[in-house]
This record gives structure tokens, C-alpha cells and sequence, in this order.
């Protein structure tokens, strides 16, 4: 694909409010008629060419972007995890509720179906937990914000959590737990 064509396609997708890319949605929604290793050196001159930055293994995004967010880290996170059930829970969204005094201004806790992980992206680190719980034990616990990719867990879910998966308790407040 010519790099104009390229440029015209991550414009449409920036003006649909998309900017933010696994690889295989990058295939399927810019260069689906190349073969895998015609795409693999396009994407590689994308990055060089600073059209795309590579914000994790396999995580693009159009640094050029009109659609840019706050919510780019939430962003990186759903396309790290593509058809795992992920929202942000323990420090994260304790803190969001003011029950934690230090904001974690640099990391994102999201509990997740998928796999554990640790990444680090130039946004900041995503901290990946696994849960067992199926989604429908969840779902009335935690909420959607408008405009916000990850849903977030309700206080009393997010300070079970992070009593279960046995993190730091002391920096927490239990009135701001325990008031809604």
C-alpha cells in the first residue's frame, strides 16, 4: 500500500475516533489485501516514518491523531487483552474514589479474564490481574463511564480485590471504602 493510501486510511479511522491499534485490527482495517510479510515491513516503515508509534508488543497508535485522549492508557490496555473481559479495579480505581491518598499517576490496575502481565508502554505501565470470576459474577459490580473504554469496579469490588489478590491494605482509607 502507498503511504498516502496509508495516511488517507489512519485519517478515516482517526476521524471515526480510532487511533489506537492491535496489529491484526491494523491488517484487517489498512492493508488487508497485502500478504503477512509485505504488511510486516509496511508497518515497520510506518513506525520509522513516525506514522505509527509501537506503544507495546503488537499496540500501535497514530501519534498524529486529531482523537487523542486521556484515555490512551485504557486504550493500550483493551488492545493488549482483544476479547478478554478488563476493567480498572484495585489501586486504580481506588484512587479514582479517593480512597487511596497516592494517585498511581504512572500505572493502570486492570483486572482482566485474560493472562497476568506487566507491560510497560510510553504512556505508562499496565498492570494486568487475572481473575476466575466469570464476567456475569462481575457485571453488577463494576460500571461504564461515557466515552471511557474500561469500565470500572465499584469501591467494595475493588477493595475486595485487592484484599484477595493480597496487595498493600495500609494505604487504603476505610471510611472512603466503607461511605458508598
Amino acid at each position: 500500500m502507498k503511504q498516502l493510501d496509508t495516511i488517507k486510511a489512519l485519517k478515516e479511522l482517526d476521524e471515526a475516533g480510532c487511533y489506537v491499534f492491535s496489529k491484526t485490527e491494523l491488517r484487517n482495517l489498512v492493508f488487508p489485501n497485502e500478504s503477512k510479510s509485505s504488511f510486516e515491513r509496511s508497518l515497520e516503515r510506518l513506525v520509522v516514518s513516525g506514522l505509527l508509534d509501537r506503544a507495546a508488543r503488537g499496540v500501535y497508535i497514530n501519534p498524529n491523531a486529531k482523537s487523542f485522549d486521556s484515555y490512551v492508557i485504557e486504550r493500550i490496555a483493551k488492545a493488549l487483552r482483544p476479547g478478554e473481559y478488563n476493567y480498572i479495579s484495585l489501586e486504580s480505581a481506588l484512587s479514582e474514589y479517593g480512597a487511596i491518598s497516592q494517585i498511581p499517576v504512572d500505572r493502570l490496575t486492570v483486572v482482566t479474564t485474560g493472562r497476568k502481565g506487566l507491560m510497560r508502554t510510553p504512556y505508562g505501565v499496565i498492570e494486568f490481574t487475572h481473575t476466575e470470576k466469570r464476567p456475569s459474577k462481575i457485571i453488577g459490580q463494576i460500571k461504564r463511564v461515557l466515552n471511557r473504554p474500561l469500565r470500572i469496579a465499584s469501591k467494595a469490588l475493588a477493595w475486595s480485590e485487592l484484599k484477595r489478590v493480597g496487595r498493600n491494605t495500609s494505604m487504603v482509607n476505610q471510611g472512603a471504602v466503607n461511605n458508598g
